[in-house]
């Protein structure tokens, strides 16, 4: 495992450090924790990753009930243990897949308004193995749009009916252009190949067919999900079949996790 790790660092200082010559810190306000505060409810964590060194310049408290060591001592090398050792090369992919995202097809100038989002699993310091949801974004570019500081925010989604897959969300912020569930399995980026129709939930399922997954996502069966929304059982599968038709999954819990990256499930509110 130790060799596996050893390869997605030193991927990421071929993407990222190799471009980055001058060590800058982040400027972190006391608004600013407070702020990054707002986005770890629960069990979660966030922390800011200077892409120069990969040092971390921020991390939330909540990281402690993560890992094992105190938060002033936990480095980056620390979180990337916990990942468990059959995901690493799906992490090394989805990181290759995101480097080529900001560095080669976005405009220098829109790197700034986009977060990536995938699933990944790990086991915490108590051996409690937990499905994670990883949202990021650059808080800082250069003046090529290579990002230098980085915002990173983890939250456990393991009460939700979901796994880890092989797609990676790219959302902008702004309401700009989304990729949603890209599949990475190629090892890079292909916008050709993208299908926005296809892969933006958020436009393909109905209100009532969101309220269905949310409810699924929940562990809910389909005469619970009936008695919550005072319909029969017979029209939640009806709904549960046509939902998984449009979207193009087999089961449950691909359905789940792709509706988790899309936005239309939110952790912190189920």
């Amino acid at each position: 495992m130790q060799k596996d790790l050893k390869k997605i660092s030193d991927r990421w200082k071929e993407m990222y450090s190799q471009q980055i010559k001058e060590y800058r810190p982040f400027e972190i306000s006391e608004d600013f924790k407070k702020f990054a505060s707002l986005f770890a409810p629960g069990n979660s964590y966030s922390y800011i990753v200077n892409l120069h060194n990969f040092e971390l310049e921020y991390a939330s408290d909540s990281v402690e009930r993560f890992v094992s060591k105190k938060v002033s001592d936990i480095k980056l090398e620390d979180l990337l243990r916990t990942v468990m050792p059959e995901e690493i090369e799906h992490i090394n992919i989805k990181s290759k897949v995101i480097s080529e995202f900001y560095t080669s097809f976005l405009d220098k100038d829109n790197v700034l308004n986009y977060k990536n989002m995938f699933t990944y699993r790990m086991k915490d310091a108590r051996g409690q193995i937990r499905t994670m949801l990883y949202q990021a974004f650059p808080l800082s570019v250069l003046e090529d749009g290579t990002p230098e500081h980085v915002f990173c925010m983890q939250t456990d989604v393991s009460h939700l009916k979901v796994t880890s897959t092989n797609a990676v969300s790219f959302i902008h912020m702004n309401g700009g252009k989304c990729y949603f569930n890209i599949d990475v399995s190629k090892g890079k980026f292909d916008p050709k190949g993208f299908d926005e129709n296809h892969n933006d939930f958020s436009e393909l399922l109905t209100e009532r067919e969101k309220q269905i997954v949310i409810r699924l996502s929940r562990g809910l069966n389909a005469e619970q999900i009936a008695d919550e929304l005072n319909l029969s059982h017979h029209t939640i599968k009806t709904h549960r079949r046509n939902v998984l038709q449009k979207s193009g999954c087999t089961n449950t819990t691909e359905l789940v996790a792709k509706c988790l990256t899309n936005g239309i499930i939110s952790p912190s509110l189920i």
